[in-house]
């Protein structure tokens, strides 16, 4: 990723650092740089098993090459997922590569992004959710498939003015508040000016109505500020603060840490404009949820291997192939890309959430989408819509990846197995016609199960290790039970006067 500095460091000295060659030489003058530009802090960050970053800072004097080469250490044990008490020291490494001025920090800091490794071999840590990513293009070289994959992932969220949530044996409840929201057309308290904006109708919505765009320009501006290039943002589909911010393609390892850092970016911007972000797939009920959809295809020669003149949408049968992967395995995906209770709320039908097991040109309610304004052999691309921003993007995009390889390498061609194309709205369809499309889980139990009954595809190449499988599924049939085995504030209402 491009070095972007702070204004007190030469961004020129700093543009130029990579992990890629000669790590020693270039620590020492990273070292160097940052001690003489004033940068005081180090902040150095990991990503655990279920997506969350951690972190810890060193102060500029305490920086050494050992850091680039033997890491900082750190307890595994304490991280979900990753190591028991007894062996549980990790080391996280920082990437150069990575190196990233902070704008929030009060005293100069640079962040850099970690992969992890073992404390005694330095030999990568195998259930790091980077090294995965990293793995998994590695695999699809090795296959002769294609020399790269791009991915661009569009980040819808909600931004909201305040939240409140509590959880108790006799009680249960949680307030959010947007000043957008047309709940707030009646309040007294405070400025009400109207422009509230209806539910479901926030879609592109201008200013005044759209009270957030100097807001999201901010994001983008601090997004385009890391490297990151933004293709656009705009006011989303849901009338209290629903928002979206897409970002071009970019190369697998360059996509999944860039995941991380807008989520990080936005929720930073909007703390320091006193509102919050979330990328909540359903915070509000029967409203528009946010996805986390991801463009995808594979590169040789700097062609997209996803075109050919000719056959339906101009798919090539690699596309085809790969397409037939995604949908094959898409119940075990969702259990990655969709890793939260809250994900199956959004995932039903009246919300352009696809449901359905098909793929079809320009189509919003099929789980594949085929986009129509990109269409040469440079840039066809496919898009796998059913993805939310819980996931966490190294092992979401991982499996992706690994479930179209595995389209590719056993030929399951999407129209040869029946998942379309569809080119109608899904919604609309005949019932019987409906129910002839396999459907996506309708909970996390489903899509848990399903990743146990169908994981093989990911243990290829040992990309994915089968123990970092079988904790997912520990961790996420744990968050269902939670949910599951607590009243519901709304049984009040149905039962309590049984």
């Amino acid at each position: 990723m491009t070095v972007i500095a702070p204004p007190a460091v030469s961004r020129a000295a700093l543009s130029s650092f990579t992990s890629a060659t000669n790590p020693i030489g270039n620590a020492r003058r990273f070292i160097a740089q940052v001690r003489a530009d004033g940068i005081a802090m180090i902040d150095l960050r990991f990503v655990d098993l279920l997506g969350a970053w951690h972190h810890v800072t060193l102060p500029t004097s305490a920086l050494d090459e050992d850091v680039f080469t033997k890491g900082v250490a750190f307890d595994g044990s304490s991280i979900p997922g990753f190591k028991t008490v007894q062996g549980g020291d990790l080391v996280a490494i920082p990437d150069l590569a990575t190196a990233l001025a902070d704008p929030f920090w009060e005293q100069p800091t640079v962040g850099l992004i970690c992969s992890i490794a073992e404390a005694d071999t330095h030999e990568p840590f195998a259930h790091d959710p980077r090294t995965v990513a990293t793995r998994a293009e590695a695999f699809l070289r090795a296959q002769g498939i294609a020399e790269k994959s791009m991915w661009g992932p569009e980040f819808e969220f909600y931004i909201f003015d305040r939240i409140t949530y509590l959880n108790d044996i006799n009680q249960s409840q949680y307030r959010i508040d947007s000043c957008e929201a047309d709940w707030n057309t009646g309040a007294v308290e405070g400025r009400n000016l109207g422009g509230h904006i209806p539910r479901k109708g926030g879609y592109h919505a201008m200013p005044p109505l759209d009270a957030l765009y100097n807001l999201r320009s901010e994001m983008v501006r601090r997004i385009e500020d890391a490297g990151i290039p933004v293709r656009y943002h705009h006011h989303e589909v849901g009338g209290p603060g629903q928002c979206e911010i897409e970002i071009m393609l970019l190369p697998l390892e360059r996509a999944v840490d860039a995941v991380m850092l807008v989520k990080y970016l936005t929720k930073m911007v909007a703390r320091m404009a006193d509102k919050t972000v979330t990328y909540m797939p359903k915070p509000l009920y029967n409203e528009a949820g946010s996805g986390m959809h991801f463009h995808q295809y594979l590169v040789q020669a700097g062609k997209s291997q996803f075109y050919e003149k000719g056959p339906y949408a101009n798919l090539s049968k690699m596309a085809r192939q790969y397409i037939g992967g995604l949908l094959k395995h898409g119940p075990a995906l969702l259990a990655l890309t969709n890793p939260a209770t809250n994900s199956y709320k959004r995932l039903v039908p009246g919300f352009e959430a696809p449901v359905s097991l098909c793929y079809g040109l320009a189509n919003r309610s099929a789980a594949v989408r085929v986009p129509k304004y990109v269409d040469t052999d440079t840039d066809k691309r496919i898009e796998f819509r059913t993805p939310d921003g819980t996931c966490n993007p190294y092992l979401a995009v991982a499996a992706q990846l690994m479930a179209g390889i595995d389209g590719i390498l056993n030929d399951l061609d999407a129209e040869k197995l029946g998942f379309g194309p569809v080119d109608g709205n899904l919604f609309d369809l005949p019932v019987e016609e409906r129910a002839r499309i396999g459907k996506m889980p309708a909970s996390l139990r489903e899509a848990a199960q399903a990743l146990e009954a169908d994981h093989d595809f990911l243990l290829r190449g040992g990309v994915f290790p089968a123990e970092m499988i079988q904790n997912l599924i520990r961790l996420k049939l744990r968050d269902y039970d939670e949910v599951r085995n607590r009243p519901h504030p709304f049984e009040m209402s149905l039962y309590f006067d049984s």
